[in-house]
């Protein structure tokens, strides 16, 4: 089921702690350009609107509820101005079949031609098994969003660290709005994290790509009650070797 933005916004003002989906880096610093040669800018018409991330030479990992159906993505390598950079082609949208509203929000966007690896352009390793993040362990997320809940998006990337939260204390955060987190995979700062623009953006934890930025409190980017959401990377990892396996057949 591919639902747009627009209408998951629409649907969550029904849950008692609302949500945001088209979530800037917010309290981060600027990041030093092409130190995560990875990170990708997606754009609808010219213009940025979700964060992603190459997981392979031809394959970009990001949230499901950045596309819209009937839209034409873009992507952006190579750039720490997200207006400044190599733009490619997406040729498919791979949107994992059980995405329904905030469930299963990951998306894998296989470019037209393969990228060249140089310094800045390189893909991130993802999880090789499923397994836990340790609470409290350290990582970072990324983005070119907002830096601010009424703020504006910045067009140089940003960064800041965050910690993981215990996936039992995360579940009953947000016990409330029927969310599960089995899936999910929740990170806080001390005032840090993302907001709009940052979606589809990799929470990054000993150099590999854990999760996908998905959803946080609506409307309170600076100081949530309840923490971020990403997207598991490691609870898709059949799908994603699917996808991945699939690609390979057709080429050989």
């Amino acid at each position: 089921m591919i639902v747009s933005v627009l209408l998951l916004v629409t649907l969550l003002p029904y849950l008692t702690l609302q949500a945001s989906v088209d979530v800037g880096i917010v309290n981060g610093r600027e990041a030093r350009p092409h130190s995560r040669p990875y990170m990708v800018s997606i754009q609808r018409n010219n213009t940025h609107i979700c964060g992603g991330f190459l997981v392979s030479e031809q394959f970009v990992m990001t949230a499901a509820h950045c596309f819209t159906q009937g839209e034409k993505l873009t992507v952006v390598v190579g750039a720490h101005d997200h207006n400044r950079g190599t733009r490619m082609d997406v040729k498919f949208y791979h949107i994992h079949p059980g995405y329904e509203s905030l469930l299963n929000d990951i998306m894998l966007l296989q470019l037209h031609i393969k990228v060249k690896k140089s310094k800045k352009v390189n893909w991130i390793s993802i999880p090789k098994k499923d397994k836990d993040i340790k609470a409290k362990t350290q990582c970072s997320v990324a983005g070119w969003g907002k830096t601010t809940t009424n703020g504006a998006a910045s067009a140089k990337l940003l960064e800041v660290d965050v910690k993981i939260i215990d996936k039992k204390a995360c579940q009953k955060d947000w016990e409330k709005t029927n969310i599960s987190t089995s899936s999910m995979v929740c990170a806080g700062g001390r005032g840090g994290g993302f907001c709009q623009g940052d979606s589809g953006g990799p929470l990054v934890c000993n150099k590999v790509a854990v999760g996908v930025v998905s959803f946080n409190q609506q409307n309170n980017c600076d100081s949530p009650t309840v923490p971020n959401v990403y997207t598991k990377i490691s609870k898709f990892l059949p799908w994603i070797k699917c996808i991945f396996g699939g690609v390979k057949q057709n080429l050989d």
